[in-house]
């Protein structure tokens, strides 16, 4: 995250002086971005001199590389690697699901940014769908709300049945009960029909 020339560390309130001249080369929206420091992480010299910085918004638990500068693009190449180790390091730390970024340079391709299609776009989150559709996107890790949502589902699929099969069993015993019940009135019903003929029998004069 750092080599021996260069430091890369969270910009703070101390930062926004060279970051206000960073961007404003950059032609970026100084204000706005500056209520929104909290986001960048600067590369800078062993002198403490800001060369470059790049932000990360976060929405969804997704990520959002941009505003991307430096103050010498010459040094672009060797702090973009710097910068770019850090924000997969924050990413991770959060959580993060998928990065997002609309930085066009080379190096953002090669580390494994794709351009979005279709499928990607759609969990685009909200905040951002206004922005411009030049897209690229790389997958950190599977969406684990949706797993456990998918096994919360299974769950309760297997209770129901459960459920619906303790429904069937109850019925069943009570069924058995009622047929058992009959079967014994008809048993009482048979017998005393046989102890009645048999009393009649016995009660005709012979």
């Amino acid at each position: 995250m750092s080599s021996p020339k260069y430091r890369v560390r969270r910009a703070t309130l101390d930062d926004l002086r060279p970051l206000g001249v960073l961007w404003g080369t950059m032609n970026f929206a100084v204000d706005e971005l500056a209520r929104r420091i909290t986001d960048f992480h600067v590369a800078e010299s062993e002198q403490g001199v800001l060369l470059g910085a790049a932000g990360l918004a976060v929405a969804e638990r997704q990520g959002l590389v941009h505003s991307e500068g430096f103050t010498d693009f010459a040094l672009a190449d060797t702090l973009r690697p710097l910068l770019w180790e850090r924000l997969q390091a924050v990413a991770m730390n959060q959580g993060l699901l998928r990065l997002w970024t609309q930085e066009q340079a080379p190096f953002w391709s090669h580390c494994g940014l794709v351009k979005a299609d279709a499928e990607a776009l759609e969990k685009l989150p909200a905040p951002w769908r206004a922005l411009p559709s030049a897209w690229r996107t790389l997958k950190l890790r599977d969406d684990l709300d949706a797993i456990i949502s998918a096994d919360n589902e299974f769950a309760v699929f297997v209770e129901s049945e459960r459920r619906r099969t303790a429904r069937t069993l109850r019925r069943g015993k009570v069924l058995k009960s009622i047929v058992t019940c009959l079967a014994f009135l008809f048993l009482a019903l048979t017998l005393g029909g046989v102890v009645y003929l048999l009393w009649r029998n016995r009660q005709l004069p012979r």
